[in-house]
Formats: structure tokens, sequence, C-alpha cells
């Protein structure tokens, strides 16, 4: 199965709460932070709400 690399661009600040609650269940905290997740429907549609906050890159293991 492949897997996506999240890495946070973009700060919360002026953010809508939903949005912060996103990032924090996808395991991002601070600007600059990656996590490496399974690419599914549940963790594509974290990463479609936050897009504009986060980059996204296909890796495959």
């Amino acid at each position: 199965m492949a897997n996506i690399r999240v890495t946070q661009t973009k700060s919360v600040i002026s953010e809508k709460q939903n949005q912060r609650d996103t990032l924090r269940s996808l395991g991002l905290k601070r600007i600059g932070d990656s996590v490496v997740r399974e690419d599914n429907a549940v963790n594509r549609g974290y990463v479609r709400a936050v897009a504009h906050l986060v980059s996204v890159e296909e890796i495959s293991e």
C-alpha cells in the first residue's frame, strides 16, 4: 500500500477551529512537522480539509 507524507507549511493562527483539530488529528503540531500516513480515503479527506496549510507527497515503500 502506498503512503503519503504530509508536511505542515503554514501556521494555524487565524484558521478555524476545525482546521486546527484536523492538523492535530494528522499529528502535526508546528510548521515543518512531517508525518507519514496510509494513503486512504480518510487521510485524503483530512488533507483536503487543510490543503492550504500542508504539502503532500506520495511515497511508496
